[in-house]
C-alpha cells in the first residue's frame, strides 16, 4: 500500500512537472502571438492597406510600424525643406499626413517629426532612408510597390504643392521638383 501511495504521488509529481513545462511553452507561444498581433495592429494603423496580405508580407519581412512611418515621413520633411525653408502650409500638410498615419501628439514619432519641422533633417538621414526604402522596395510585390510609390511620392508632392506659388504658378520649386524626381527614382 505504501508503494502504491508513493507511486501515485510520483505519478502526480510527473504530471505536474509535465504540465508545468507544457503550460510554460503554451504561455510563451501566447505571449509571442500577442506581440505579433500587436505589431500587426500597429502596422495596419500605419499602412492602412485594404489587402491584409500586404500587412502579413511586411511582418514576414520584419518591417515594423516605426520603419513604415520613417519611410513615409522622412520624404515629407525632406521635400518641405528642399527650398531651404519650411512654411506654415507645408507644416500643416505634413502634420495632416502624419495624423492620417496615426501619429498622435505626444508620441515619440510626433516629437521626432516636430524636430524635423524646426530643423532640416540631416543629409545622412535622407541617405539612410534611400537605402532602407530601396531594400524594402525590392522585397515587395509589384502591387505593393505601386502602393508604396503612390503613398510616399504622392504625399511628398502634396507637401510640395502646399507651399503654393503666386496664383498657382510655380507651385513646386525647382528644388522640390528635383527631390520628388529623386524619390521616384528610389522607388522605381
Amino acid at each position: 500500500m505504501k508503494d502504491e501511495h508513493l507511486l501515485k504521488k510520483q505519478a502526480k509529481d510527473l504530471e505536474e512537472a509535465f504540465f508545468a513545462k507544457e503550460n510554460e511553452r503554451l504561455l510563451r507561444e501566447l505571449h509571442q502571438k500577442a506581440k505579433v498581433d500587436e505589431k500587426r495592429k500597429a502596422l495596419s494603423a500605419v499602412v492602412k492597406a485594404k489587402d491584409p496580405a500586404i500587412i502579413e508580407h511586411l511582418l514576414e519581412l520584419g518591417v515594423g510600424p516605426e520603419s513604415i512611418l520613417a519611410i513615409g515621413l522622412v520624404p515629407l520633411a525632406a521635400v518641405s525643406w528642399a527650398d531651404g525653408r519650411l512654411n506654415d502650409k507645408e507644416r500643416k500638410a505634413i502634420l495632416k499626413a502624419a495624423s492620417e498615419r496615426g501619429v498622435e501628439p505626444g508620441s515619440a514619432n510626433y516629437t521626432m517629426l516636430e524636430t524635423w519641422l524646426k530643423q532640416k533633417p540631416s543629409d545622412k538621414l535622407m541617405e539612410t532612408w534611400k537605402k532602407y526604402a530601396r531594400a524594402v522596395w525590392e522585397q515587395l510585390t509589384k502591387e505593393e510597390q505601386i502602393t508604396m510609390r503612390l503613398s510616399v511620392v504622392g504625399r511628398a508632392r502634396e507637401v510640395a504643392e502646399a507651399a503654393g506659388g503666386l496664383l498657382g504658378v510655380a507651385s513646386i520649386s525647382p528644388q522640390e521638383k528635383a527631390l520628388l524626381e529623386e524619390l521616384e527614382k528610389v522607388l522605381s
